[in-house]
């Protein structure tokens, strides 16, 4: 079974956000995409064998990511 973990960038926290359906009471944040995905590793195995989904062991999660930014142009 593979779960889809939802993450987005919180401008005001400075943070990414990561929420689930697929994972029941997956709520958390990280400075960087990197410690979120560090984070979900542990996260994510032990919300599932907890909620009695998987257990526990070898869980394939799909990162979805979402960013809204302003690029600029430089002019010389």
């Amino acid at each position: 079974m593979k779960v889809q973990v939802h993450a987005e960038w919180d401008d005001e926290a400075g943070v990414w956000v990561a929420t689930s359906d697929d994972v029941p009471g997956l709520v958390t944040e990280a400075d960087t995409v990197e410690a979120l995905v560090t984070k979900l590793r542990e996260l994510v195995p032990d919300l599932m064998e907890a909620n009695g989904v998987e257990d526990g062991r070898d869980v394939p999660v799909e990162l979805l990511s979402h960013c809204t930014l302003i690029a600029h142009r430089h002019c010389a």
